[in-house]
């Protein structure tokens, strides 16, 4: 089945250039100019996956990203950004972003994470609604570990009695972290499990990643959860 895109780049040949990738590789293109369109498309009509530049004149994507989040809009978002400061790559998590790609970029990696985004998109049932799913007992719905609780189903987890607000990303790297606890993960396991792809060692993805998740996570006077093992990856647990 042929996925929408909603593709918001204020630079025409960028915009154009991505518009024929895209509809080459088969995915139906809606492009727009700038965030004020690409809110007014995003309501006419939602889209699989959403491609926004970050700089863009009026409404950013930044603040398109933050609005339709604060509509209850969880569409994966990927921004397009020639920032490369970890705090900007920050800003766009905060946003509610899933995922960024860094310009210049290779439209195979746009692919390869907009592939990676739709992968990880809830599956949906006749209609448009969400596939039903048997409920399951709460002791088998509930992961726990390192003083963590997830529930995977309902996609809300807590440290302690306090909940935390996590993004799609951040929600499925604790989860994978949260089932292997006490086991060291390596960056190209995470990465494959998280993103379907590995972008090679030179990546910062999922350092920014965890080190958002970290800030989150993190409480005055109590352990920290993730750990770094140099030059493998990443453990949970309560030391």
């Amino acid at each position: 089945m042929s996925h929408t895109v909603l593709l918001a780049e204020d630079d025409r040949a960028i915009r154009n250039a991505l518009e024929r990738a895209l509809t080459l590789e088969g995915y139906q293109v809606m492009a727009v100019a700038d965030g004020v369109e690409a809110l007014a498309q995003a309501h006419r009509n939602r889209p699989d996956v959403l491609l926004l530049d970050v700089m863009m004149p009026g409404i950013d994507g930044l603040q398109v990203c933050r609005v339709l989040r604060a509509e209850g809009d969880r569409t994966p978002v990927l921004m397009l950004t020639a920032l490369v400061e970890t705090a900007d790559r920050i800003a766009g998590l905060d946003a509610g972003a899933d995922d960024y790609v860094v310009k210049p970029f290779d439209v195979e990696e746009v692919f390869a994470r907009l592939r990676a985004l739709l992968r990880r998109t809830s599956p949906v049932g006749a209609g448009g609604a969400p596939a039903a799913e048997a409920p399951r007992p709460l002791s088998e719905r509930f992961l726990e570990a390192a003083g963590i609780r997830m529930d995977p189903q309902a996609r809300r987890a807590w440290r302690g009695a306090r909940e935390l607000e996590l993004t799609r990303t951040e929600f499925e790297l604790l989860e994978l972290l949260v089932r292997n606890a006490g086991i060291v993960l390596d960056h190209s396991t995470i990465y494959d499990r998280i993103w379907g792809y590995d972008f090679g060692p030179g990546s910062k993805n999922l350092a920014v990643y965890v080190g958002y998740l970290r800030r989150k996570l993190d409480e005055p006077d109590a352990p920290q959860l993730i750990h770094t093992v140099r030059g493998v990856g990443y453990v949970l647990r309560e030391d």
